[in-house]
C-alpha cells in the first residue's frame, strides 16, 4: 500500500485529473490530501464533485485548509467577504452558480468532514499549514490555526540546515513527529517547483494555484509525481495572482 500525499488543489481539477494519470491510483493506496481544494481556477465545485466520488473508489483522508472554511462560509452563510473574493473565491463563487441545491448540501457535507489535521501509525504529521504549540496542534489555542498559521514554515526554512535532533537548539515541537507533511505556503516563494524538505518538515505545495504544477508524493520512498504547471491548462484564466 502507498500513502500519497497531495498538495493544494485550489479548483484547478485538471491539474489533478492530469497527475492522478501519472500516479495510476491502486486500490491498496491511501491519499491524504492537504487542503485548499478551492479559490484559485474556475472549477472549484467539479473539484469537490470529483473528490466526493474519488473517496468512494480510494481510502482517502481530507484536511481542512483555509480556502476551504472560507468557500464553505460562503455557501452556508453566504459569506462572501471582499479580501476571500480577491484571493481566489471570485472564481469558487461563480463555480457554484449553476450548482443544484442537493448537490450543495452534499458539498457541505464534504466540507463539514475535513479534519484539522492527521497523524499516520508511523507518527507521521499532516496538516495544511503547521501549528505552533509545543506540544502538538492538539494543544493550539486557536484550532483553526492549524490551517491558517505560517510559522512552522518560516521557522525550518530559517534553521541552520547543519542542526540535527541531537542538537540542543533544535526545536522541540519537530521532535513530536517523525515527519510533518504541510501546505498552505507555495514553495515558489522561495524558487522551487518540487516539494521542499527541511529538516522533518516537507512543503508539498508547489503552486498550482499560482504558475506551478499540482504535485503527489508517495512518502514512502519519497518519489513525486506532477501535473504541468496548471496554469497552462486554464490558458484564459489568471488564476491566483
Amino acid at each position: 500500500m502507498r500513502t500519497l500525499v497531495v498538495g493544494d488543489i485550489h479548483g484547478g481539477l485538471r491539474g489533478l485529473e492530469q497527475v492522478l494519470r501519472r500516479v495510476r491510483p491502486k486500490k491498496g493506496d491511501q491519499f491524504i490530501f492537504l487542503g485548499d481544494y478551492v479559490d484559485g481556477w474556475s472549477q472549484a465545485a467539479q473539484t469537490i464533485a470529483f473528490l466526493i466520488d474519488f473517496r468512494q473508489q480510494y481510502s482517502c483522508v481530507f484536511l481542512r485548509g483555509n480556502h476551504d472554511e472560507l468557500a464553505y462560509n460562503y455557501l452556508s452563510k453566504n459569506d462572501d467577504q471582499p479580501l476571500w473574493l480577491a484571493h481566489g473565491g471570485e472564481a469558487t463563487r461563480r463555480s457554484y452558480l449553476e450548482v443544484k441545491q442537493d448537490d450543495i448540501q452534499d458539498h457541505l457535507a464534504f466540507f463539514e468532514s475535513l479534519i484539522n489535521y492527521h497523524v499516520d501509525e508511523q507518527d507521521r504529521l499532516f496538516v495544511h499549514a503547521g501549528f505552533s504549540n509545543l506540544h502538538g496542534p492538539k494543544y493550539e489555542y486557536y484550532p483553526n490555526s492549524v490551517y491558517w498559521d505560517r510559522s512552522l514554515w518560516e521557522m525550518v526554512c530559517a534553521m541552520d540546515p547543519n542542526l540535527g535532533p541531537e542538537d540542543n537548539l533544535y526545536p522541540n515541537r519537530l521532535r513530536l513527529f517523525k515527519e510533518i507533511y504541510i501546505g498552505h505556503t507555495p514553495v515558489s516563494r522561495i524558487g522551487s517547483t518540487v516539494p521542499v524538505q527541511f529538516a522533518n518538515v516537507w512543503n508539498i505545495d508547489t503552486g498550482a494555484a499560482f504558475k506551478g504544477p499540482l504535485s503527489v508524493m508517495d512518502v514512502d520512498s519519497k518519489q513525486i509525481w506532477q501535473s504541468d504547471p496548471v496554469w497552462n491548462l486554464y490558458p484564459r484564466e489568471k488564476g491566483r495572482n
